[in-house]
């Protein structure tokens, strides 16, 4: 059963829940992952989860950190975000920290 929540949950490994951003590089956090679906019970804060990425997330001179907001800070607008893209549009090492924290938040 747990293989097809993940399956459910994370359709060919990625992840569904998620809306990604690029702002072109205007920020040293170029690229803005939002978490959405029901996870929020299962996060003790209570709030929407997003993640701010570098291009380089796990290199010493790169940045990447989890923020967490009462409501979801890509709604009713994202201009402020940058460009929509896909998951397969972020650099691999942004989508393993996408991953990671994917798979935290619905323990996967």
């Amino acid at each position: 059963m747990k293989t097809d929540r993940k399956n459910n949950l994370m359709p060919n490994g990625t992840p569904r829940y998620i809306r990604c951003y690029d702002n072109g590089g205007k920020t040293f956090d170029r690229f803005t992952v939002v978490f959405s679906g029901h996870y929020r019970r299962k996060n003790s804060r209570d709030q929407f989860i997003y993640l701010g990425l570098s291009e380089n997330p796990y290199h010493p001179q790169g940045f990447g950190q989890h923020g967490g907001s009462d409501e979801l800070i890509d709604r009713p607008a994202y201009s402020h975000l940058g460009k929509k893209i896909t998951f397969d549009q972020l650099p691999d090492d942004c989508k393993k920290a996408v991953i990671d924290t994917y798979c935290e938040i619905w323990s996967l």
